[in-house]
């Protein structure tokens, strides 16, 4: 009989790729949506709701559980952290694996270089969320692997290739920042990742994330080139020259993720590259 798995936030960017490649890995699948049913979410649930979480879950008795849901507005405090609490809640009293994806936005990037260790000192709403739900999965399910991930892309559709698309075309206003400096991650090596997280008892924090540290303009310019883009419409700006409040330099180190993980994760300008 194949394993259960059950992927929160299956109908988003990433939970698709993360259903879908957990079942060509041969787990029997069931995957939740907020608002969008899809091919890969069936299950409608609101993390929101500790009951119905705690419902669902007893219900599918999964042996694993990949928490890739997110609220629908980056604040949104009690999707991204109280949700983050209800699933691990749920998944604890079944013994269930619990994968939780996080953020490199618990970080303000003053450190530059962050390892598992670090400690989070996020600089918006959206990275406090971020790191309360860390706080509270490790807290209740001290067994569970916390993934902190960062930008992800790769395949045309990711937030950032999106944007690049938009600013190249003028449908929006704004810039890309030179400062702001992340090591993307291709979605599908990302949810490859989660999955195989899924199989091993690998616990705590794991940093993955792309192997190459890039701004966001350089970023856009890579887009742009593959994409055949003039790289002229992409205006570019320092986080400073605009007092943007958003995390600056955070560059996940990926020693221990080399170790613990089989799945390899490319740099952007390799996979934007071959795309």
């Amino acid at each position: 009989m194949a394993r259960q798995i059950l992927v929160t936030g299956a109908s988003g960017y990433l939970g698709r790729y993360v259903a879908t490649r957990a079942r060509a890995a041969g787990w029997s699948v069931v995957g939740t949506y907020l608002v969008q049913r899809s091919d890969t979410a069936e299950v409608q649930l609101d993390v929101r709701d500790a009951s119905a979480v705690r419902a669902l879950l007893e219900r599918v008795r999964p042996d694993a559980v990949i928490h890739a849901a997110s609220g629908r507005d980056r604040g949104d405090w009690s999707a991204t952290a109280d949700g983050a609490a209800h699933v691990a809640v749920a998944a604890a009293a079944l013994g269930a694996r619990l994968v939780h994806v996080s953020s490199d936005a618990v970080f303000a990037g003053s450190e530059v270089e962050y390892d598992e260790g670090a400690l989070p000192d996020p600089v918006n709403r959206y990275g406090a969320a971020k790191a309360a739900a860390e706080t509270a999965v490790r807290a209740i399910a001290p067994d569970a692997a916390v993934v902190r991930t960062s930008l992800v892309l790769g395949d045309g559709h990711g937030g950032h290739e999106m944007l690049t698309h938009a600013l190249a075309s003028g449908r929006v206003d704004g810039v890309l920042f030179t400062d702001e400096i992340r090591k993307p991650v291709h979605v599908g090596d990302l949810a490859d990742a989660l999955v195989e997280l899924a199989t091993n008892d690998d616990r705590g924090v794991l940093n993955v994330a792309g192997a190459d540290a890039i701004s966001r303009y350089e970023l856009g310019l890579l887009v742009a080139a593959r994409d055949g883009l003039d790289p002229a419409r992409l205006a570019s700006a320092r986080l400073s020259d605009v007092g943007a409040r958003r995390p600056g330099n955070v560059r996940l180190r990926l020693d221990r993720a080399q170790s613990v993980l089989q799945t390899r994760l490319r740099g952007a300008r390799e996979f934007l590259a071959a795309s």
